[in-house]
C-alpha cells in the first residue's frame, strides 16, 4: 500500500515508518521541520513538510494515499499553553481525516492515548474504576491532550459513518525505547514504591510499531479503539500486592493473566489485530533499573 505517516521525525513516527517499508509498504513521511539531507528518516520514504492545522496542507500530504497513519501531535499538556496543546491535535487531526475522507483512503489509524480516560495529568483527583483498565473503561478526562484525543477518537466514529473509510484508533502506554527505558523506567524497576501514571505499564515502540502495521492492513469494519502496552508491569512487581499497597481498595482489581500484569488489558488488540508484543523492558534494563551492557 501507500501510506502516509504525519509525525514522522517523532518518536513513534520515525518507527512506524520502518516497520511499514519494511513490511513492503511505500511511505510518504511528513512533518513540521523542513526536509534535511542527513539520514533522519530512510531513505525510501518520500518527505513532505507540511502543518497539518493547515486544512489544504493536510489534504496536500494524503492525495494518492492508500492508508494515513496520523501520529503527528504535541504529546503532553505540561510543555504548552492549554489552548495551543487542545487546537493542534485537535484541528491537525480532523484536517488529516477529512482530507483522507474525500479523497477517498479506505484506512486510517489514528494514534489515541492511554490518557483518554482521565488519570494522568488530572487537575482534580482520578482514578481508574478497575484494573487492568480496557477499552470499555468509562472516560472522564480533564486536561487539554486527553480531551483533544477523545475527540479525535469521535472523529473517526463520525468519519465511518458518512463514508467507507476504516478507521482504528490505537491508545498506546508510555511508549520507550532503547534511548529512554532507564530513564523513565529504571526508577519504578529499581522501587514498587514509585507509582507510574498508568498503573506501572508501558509500551516498546517497535512492539507499537508492529500494531501499527497490523492496523494499517487490517479490515475490520467501522472504527475500533484498542490498548496497546507490554504485558508486564515495569519492574516485573505483583501487581496486585503493588495496586492494593498503593489504592487499598480504592480500585477494583479485575482478574489477572499474571503476576507481573500491566496496568492496561490489550487482549482485545490480541484477538482482532492478532497483535503481540515481542520486547520487555528486561531486554534493556538489570534488575536494578540499569542500562544492560550493550543496551
Amino acid at each position: 500500500m501507500k501510506v502516509t505517516v504525519t509525525g514522522a521525525r517523532g518518536k513513534v513516527g520515525r518507527a512506524a515508518v520502518q516497520a511499514l517499508q519494511r513490511a513492503g509498504h511505500q511511505v510518504t513521511a511528513t512533518d513540521l521541520g523542513p526536509a534535511v539531507h542527513e539520514r533522519e528518516l530512510p531513505e525510501e520514504a518520500r518527505y513532505l513538510q507540511a502543518d497539518l492545522t493547515d486544512a489544504a496542507a493536510a489534504a496536500f500530504v494524503v492525495r494518492d494515499a492508500d492508508a494515513v497513519v496520523h501520529a503527528a501531535a504535541i504529546p503532553d499538556p505540561l510543555a504548552n499553553p492549554p489552548h495551543v496543546v487542545f487546537g493542534n491535535n485537535l484541528m491537525a487531526t480532523f484536517n488529516v481525516l477529512e482530507g483522507a475522507v474525500r479523497q477517498g483512503v479506505t484506512r486510517f489509524v489514528n494514534i489515541s492515548s492511554e490518557t483518554v480516560p482521565g488519570f494522568f495529568f488530572p487537575e482534580r483527583p482520578c482514578l481508574p474504576v478497575y484494573a487492568p483498565v480496557d477499552e470499555d473503561h468509562p472516560t472522564f478526562p480533564q486536561d487539554p491532550y486527553a480531551l483533544s484525543k477523545l475527540f479525535g477518537e469521535q472523529l473517526m466514529d463520525a468519519a465511518v459513518r458518512r463514508s467507507d473509510i476504516r478507521c482504528i484508533s490505537l491508545r498506546p502506554s508510555w511508549v520507550q525505547h532503547e534511548g529512554n527505558y532507564e530513564r523513565n523506567l529504571g526508577p519504578q524497576v529499581r522501587d514498587h514504591s514509585v507509582i507510574g501514571a498508568g498503573l506501572w505499564s508501558y509500551i516498546d515502540v517497535y512492539d507499537l510499531a508492529d500494531a501499527i502495521v497490523l492496523a494499517c492492513e487490517s479490515r475490520l469494519p467501522g472504527h475500533e479503539v484498542f490498548y496497546i502496552a507490554s504485558p508486564d508491569n515495569a519492574g516485573g512487581h505483583d501487581f496486585a500486592a503493588v495496586l492494593r499497597a498503593h489504592y487499598g481498595q480504592a480500585i477494583e482489581l479485575r482478574p489477572l493473566t499474571r503476576t507481573d500484569s500491566s496496568g492496561i488489558d490489550c487482549s482485545k488488540a490480541h484477538r482482532l489485530l492478532g497483535w503481540t508484543p515481542k520486547r520487555s523492558w528486561r531486554d534493556y534494563l538489570d534488575a536494578d533499573g540499569r542500562t544492560l551492557p550493550g543496551g
